[in-house]
């Protein structure tokens, strides 16, 4: 999970620093309803991940520890150094990049606490889907958001514009649905993680590329 996606094509990369291969907090509460969802969408003989934003290379090293062929991307140098120095395969790059024609498309997409960074939503979700071969499966986390938890973090004063790199975009499941079925995904599912409803910490959206249309 990175911060550093928070670019635009415009601007030069910012650096969100690593220095270990280690999962942060969040960790703990994403990564069962994520593994749980590769293990119901994945075909066992397609075991093939492409992580956007993979920061320090954590998830990937998990996915690999359980038979996945896993590489990812990030705009940090200092993460994908990380990463490396942990024995996984992740290269400098971002959404806004061609990168499906540097990498080609996977049967399974995750990109987990990044969407909520990015100035351009729209190329993201691309990004994500041009990764996507045709029928395969993209799983997205961000900070859940919906009227209540609004509320209560507006009341608290959580929100705070002093974070570098920090979150700049607030997703629902209707905004992020939107998105995706702009985009061109379909047969969408949510999952809650971290706290119970209405004040959840993030959701994972589960999204399916239509399958390639063959002529009648």
């Amino acid at each position: 999970m990175t911060a550093a996606l928070a670019t635009t094509p415009q601007q030069p990369r910012t650096e969100y620093n690593y220095t270990v291969a280690e999962p942060d907090h969040a960790n703990g509460y994403l990564w069962p309803h994520v593994l749980r969802a590769l293990s119901d969408k994945t075909d066992p003989l397609h075991r093939r991940v492409f992580d956007l934003g993979c920061g320090n290379g954590a998830f990937l090293k998990k996915l690999s520890s359980l038979g996945y062929e896993a590489i990812g991307v990030d705009p940090s140098e200092s993460g994908v150094r990380v990463a490396n120095q942990s024995g996984q395969t992740a290269e400098v790059g971002s959404a806004y990049d061609a990168l499906s024609e540097r990498f080609g498309t996977f049967p399974t997409v995750v990109s987990l606490e990044v969407v909520e960074h990015v100035y351009s939503p729209r190329d993201y979700a691309k990004c994500v889907f041009d990764l996507v071969e045709p029928g395969g499966v993209a799983i997205l986390s961000t900070p859940f958001h919906g009227y209540w938890k609004n509320l209560a973090i507006a009341l608290t004063g959580h929100f705070s514009p002093l974070w570098d790199h920090g979150h700049i975009k607030f997703w629902s499941p209707a905004s992020m649905s939107e998105l995706l079925e702009e985009t061109g995904f379909e047969s969408k599912q949510f999952t809650l993680a971290g706290r119970i409803y209405p004040f959840p910490k993030s959701m994972v959206a589960i999204a399916v590329k239509p399958p390639r249309r063959t002529a009648a």
